[in-house]
């Protein structure tokens, strides 16, 4: 599997293929420290269109070895050209290796500021104080809403992830990855509507409700709520990714965590919006 990223592209477009390939087959026959001596010197735009066209294996085994000969701002740029590292604050070396203070590093200031963005959450709540007063009920399904977007937009995202790592998709694609996504959710939606319809009229018959109000009405609401939350969180867990790329950021740190926050957050909005529509709440 060859590499290919947006900034690769670029790179070769300076070079015939005829000759990125002359190069490609003259590069190989080195041995393989001869290569990463080569790549130490080698101007970057020319690495870069050399390595575009070698196996994944082979240029990851080439990184690292330019990381042991003590060339980390070589192996940083040409990583960050083939889209194998985009992020400048991912620390070099391996996992194992790497201390914890630098994983902390990488990740906390993510953390902290979408920590501090879930409070927009419990502000969306405290505003639907009076609907939650009306309908109880209601409480009972908010953790389902949750849950069900998340897990959805996680999947789709490690899809998505996996694709751009394996060269399947490109960023430009994300158009055609948006649209087969949105189909995507599209089914999971109504398979997962009916069963959460059936789960509050099997469950719930039993609960108290206000004057005036059907289990019925009660569980499409529900249930058409949680189809809007799964369409919107596939979708975002789709193309999410792909964004982080063309911001030249690391998917694999990013992505999880800004999407769990942004489904917490859009689930509440959509959840208490559908219900106060079909329901006629304050």
């Amino acid at each position: 599997m060859a590499v290919m990223n947006y900034v690769a592209e670029a790179a070769t477009e300076n070079y015939g293929q005829s000759d990125i390939l002359a190069a490609r087959n003259a590069f190989l026959k080195y041995t393989f420290d001869e290569q990463a001596k080569l790549l130490a010197v080698m101007p970057i735009s020319e690495a870069i269109a050399v390595l575009h066209e070698c196996p994944l294996r082979h240029v990851q085994n080439l990184l690292d070895r330019l990381d042991e000969m003590d060339e980390q701002l070589r192996m940083r740029h040409l990583a960050s050209g083939l889209g194998l590292m985009c992020s400048e604050a991912e620390p070099a070396g391996h996992y194992l290796q790497n201390s914890v203070m630098s994983h902390v590093r990488e990740r906390i200031g993510w953390i902290v500021g979408l920590a501090l963005l879930g409070i927009v959450s419990g502000l969306i709540i405290s505003h639907y104080e009076d609907t939650l007063s009306q309908l109880v009920l209601l409480a009972i399904y908010m953790p389902v809403i949750a849950a069900a977007g998340g897990n959805t937009g996680s999947q789709a995202a490690t899809l998505v992830v996996r694709a751009l790592a394996m060269e399947e998709i490109r960023c430009r694609d994300w158009l055609a990855v948006l649209w087969k996504e949105f189909r995507v959710a599209i089914v999971i939606a109504a398979v997962l509507a009916l069963v959460v319809v059936g789960r509050v009229m099997i469950f719930s018959d039993s609960t108290v409700l206000p004057i005036g109000m059907d289990l019925k009405h009660i569980a499409l609401a529900i249930g058409m709520a949680i189809s809007f939350q799964v369409v919107l969180s596939t979708s975002i867990g789709g193309v999410l990714p792909m964004i982080a790329r063309a911001c030249r950021l690391d998917p694999a740190v990013l992505v999880s965590p800004v999407l769990a926050s942004v489904v917490d957050i859009t689930g509440m909005m959509i959840y208490f919006t559908t219900v106060n529509w079909m329901l006629g709440l304050a």
